[in-house]
């Protein structure tokens, strides 16, 4: 009988369930178990999902400890404390780094041939001390990065021009975070570059309201903020991003992510964790994708990296 694919999700809370809810919802695996150090969260977490998988497709979706992690294809890590309102992903870093270390060999243990998705915040960071700490390879360790970004500028670019986002093509890159930068020159509607598609918005209709760059790219950055300010967590739409980094997995698509990896000299950085543009497979990132980006584009691109590096060095990793 041919092997199900199996997701693992470390840690029950917001984040953790609502990834498991969703990957339910679309069918994306047939067993699914959630881990966290609360036991009875994570059971009841299990419980309320299975007790609606009659309407679902088949999934089997659980509670359990490490060792039920065995033979998984994806770990997805959301362990760790939320950002609170007022406080930055930075803010969060040496405690969620700490419990990462302690947990990881655990997950390693029974889960050594895993593809490793990392959620937990500051997830530049989190993503960096997994690789350093456990030897996994680097193709199969990358976070989520600012994938969740770029969909919210997708959004924000479809909402102003009257597309649908799918037909929006732009990259938010660099640090998860308040340092995350927009390369406006590689952004396109439909294949045609941005300033020409808005060109010809403005030759149909001289009341066109000239898009404000500056003001998308202030809403990329305090939009999650805004969210927790207004309800208290973000958790939906990092579950969507975690369903799609998923389906680029297990259908083996080789689709383009800006997801967060180590870098090896790309625009003369390397030592950090930080999204660029990443084939996503079957055997997790195949390669990086490293764009033309403008000079002040790349300068924004290296302050952000470098960010980075300065709080990594900061922290007891």
């Amino acid at each position: 009988m041919e092997k199900g694919n199996k997701i693992s999700i470390l840690g029950a809370g917001n984040v953790g369930a609502t990834i498991a809810y969703t990957l339910t919802v679309d069918g994306m695996a047939s067993e699914i178990v959630l881990v966290d150090i609360n036991q009875n969260k994570a059971r009841g977490e299990a419980m309320d999902i299975v007790q609606g998988t009659a309407l679902c497709p088949p999934v089997n979706i659980y509670s359990g400890d490490y060792p039920d992690i065995k033979d998984s294809d994806i770990v997805i890590v959301t362990l760790g404390g939320a950002r609170k309102p007022g406080q930055t992903r930075i803010d969060l870093a040496q405690g969620n780094v700490n419990i990462i270390k302690s947990v990881m060999p655990q997950a390693m243990k029974y889960a050594p041939n895993a593809i490793y998705v990392v959620v937990s915040n500051p997830v530049d960071i989190i993503t960096y001390t997994i690789l350093k700490t456990t030897g996994l390879p680097e193709s199969r360790v990358f976070g989520s990065g600012t994938l969740l970004d770029t969909s919210r500028l997708r959004q924000m670019i479809a909402g102003n021009v009257g597309v649908s986002p799918k037909s929006v093509h732009a990259y938010v890159l660099g640090e998860h975070g308040d340092s995350a930068m927009i390369p406006w020159s590689l952004t396109n509607i439909g294949g045609v570059p941005m300033d020409t598609y808005l060109s010809s918005l403005r030759v149909k209709n001289p009341n066109y309201k000239v898009l404000d760059f500056a003001a998308i790219e202030e809403d990329v950055h305090k939009s999650g903020g805004q969210v927790i300010s207004l309800k208290g967590a973000t958790f939906y739409a990092i579950a969507l991003s975690c369903r799609r980094i998923c389906e680029c997995i297990l259908r083996d698509t080789s689709s383009v992510l800006t997801l967060s990896t180590m870098l090896h000299g790309e625009y003369g950085m390397e030592d950090v964790c930080v999204s660029l543009p990443a084939i996503v497979g079957r055997n997790g990132i195949s390669n990086l994708v490293t764009p033309p980006m403008q000079s002040n584009e790349q300068e924004k691109f290296i302050k952000s990296a470098q960010l980075l590096k300065d709080t990594i060095n900061s922290l007891d990793i």
